[in-house]
């Protein structure tokens, strides 16, 4: 039976918003992993870096909240981290359930790096978009955020 040329049909997927934000989730990140897989960043550990770099003393769990990873994958990505000497926790001096987080002098230098690769990577991938269409875009995306 000869293959055909054609692209494969997608039938109900066509229209299915989930579906095609997933196809544009691997774009953007197999272009992120190109850019900084290099310097050992993945999309999580740059979010969880750029956070702790904008909010120093953030509880475990509130990071979690934010950059909206379980809180059991957080701890082990915390301890990586902290062997890389990127991050290093404080213990809380009023609940000692709780632990505060600090970027290390190493980790704000590889913050500026990835900083740096990450704002290559954002004009890569929206090299298609006008500065309207991103605008539009990311208030669309928002949108499910809430």
């Amino acid at each position: 039976m000869p293959t055909s040329r054609k692209a494969p049909a997608l039938g109900l997927l066509t229209d299915h918003v989930g579906f095609h934000l997933r196809l544009a989730q691997l774009a953007v990140f197999k272009d992120f992993e190109q850019g900084l897989g290099e310097i050992g960043i993945s999309p999580a550990i740059y979010s969880v870096l750029e956070v702790l770099q904008q909010n120093p003393g953030l509880t475990q769990s509130k990071l979690a909240s934010v950059v909206r990873l379980e809180r059991s994958s957080v701890v082990p990505m915390l301890d990586k981290l902290g062997q890389r000497g990127l991050v290093e926790r404080m213990a809380s001096t009023t609940d000692r359930r709780h632990n505060h987080l600090y970027l290390t002098s190493a980790g704000v230098d590889l913050l500026h790096q990835a900083n740096e690769r990450a704002l290559r990577h954002e004009a890569r991938v929206c090299a298609r978009l006008t500065p309207t269409e991103k605008q539009t875009l990311l208030k669309l995306l928002h949108r499910f955020e809430a």
